[in-house]
């Protein structure tokens, strides 16, 4: 487990000299003050990999795109090597927030961000909810064997039910596109290639990820415990690109479903 933080340039070098000789009031001066008031939040995002430390920012989509982003409010606490579940080391950066308190991106390895503006955009979504997805559904029904599915012969619900805009491929332009919806909606459930929220939201509730969903249906499961603690759901558009198209019913997802099922009672 490894753990790498971006460098914060000192802020006389990171802002020049006429940047602190706005006149207050103005729009520039209100513009700035934007910035600086961005600059006081801290975004850490939670990733796993099974690569090595120092291929991270060179075999990982994610990785790629962060080389090209670097942003002096944003940190990485980086899972390399790994080969535990997503849960536990999830669970790790949470517990280790609580004396660091942080905006916290779960989010996949294989996910590219194209993004530029993706902390403002971010920010700007967590004034409206409480967790932030880039993909969700606004409702949830039985049995419900992912986000986007009413059933396990994988129908796909209705677009009027759904949010978001996901890129996929491995290079761009993508190779697909999917459109579920618009963004900026209220939903009851995520997709976990990206759920963003404060730190000290999840641990005022006494939230934490299910370690018994290793690889799947931890999102699914989380989103019911925020909807039980009456936590605000939604999404924003955010441009990423994911590599990976999902790996459904294989045996660890089977065994992921009917404990899942078994928790939930539907």
């Amino acid at each position: 487990m490894e753990r790498i933080l971006s460098v914060k340039p000192d802020q006389s070098e990171f802002w020049s000299a006429d940047d602190r000789r706005l006149i207050p009031g103005s729009s520039r001066s209100r513009a700035r003050a934007a910035e600086f008031a961005l600059m006081s939040i801290k975004f850490r995002l939670v990733c796993a990999t099974r690569e090595p430390r120092e291929r991270f920012h060179t075999h990982t989509a994610l990785g790629r795109s962060l080389a090209l982003l670097p942003y002096p409010f944003v940190e990485v606490r980086l899972f390399a090597s790994n080969s535990e579940g997503l849960p536990k080391l999830y669970n790790i950066a949470l517990r280790e927030a609580a004396d660091d308190p942080a905006i916290l991106v779960f989010l996949h390895d294989d996910v590219y961000i194209y993004d530029l503006y993706w902390p403002y955009h971010l920010n700007d979504a967590l004034r409206s909810f409480d967790v932030v997805g880039l993909a969700g559904n606004k409702r949830r029904v039985p049995a419900q064997p992912a986000w986007c599915f009413l059933d396990d012969r994988w129908t796909l619900d209705d677009w009027t039910n759904l949010s978001g805009v996901v890129a996929h491929g491995t290079q761009w332009p993508p190779s697909k596109i999917s459109y579920y919806g618009p963004p900026n909606q209220a939903v009851k459930l995520l997709d976990g290639l990206w759920i963003a929220v404060s730190s000290q939201v999840l641990l005022a509730k006494n939230i934490a990820f299910d370690e018994r969903f290793e690889f799947h249906f931890y999102d699914v499961d989380l989103c019911r415990q925020l909807e039980l603690n009456g936590l605000r759901v939604g999404t924003c558009g955010i441009s990423v690109m994911h590599e990976s198209p999902g790996n459904f019913n294989s045996t660890k997802w089977s065994a992921a479903y009917a404990a899942y099922l078994k928790k939930w009672r539907s």
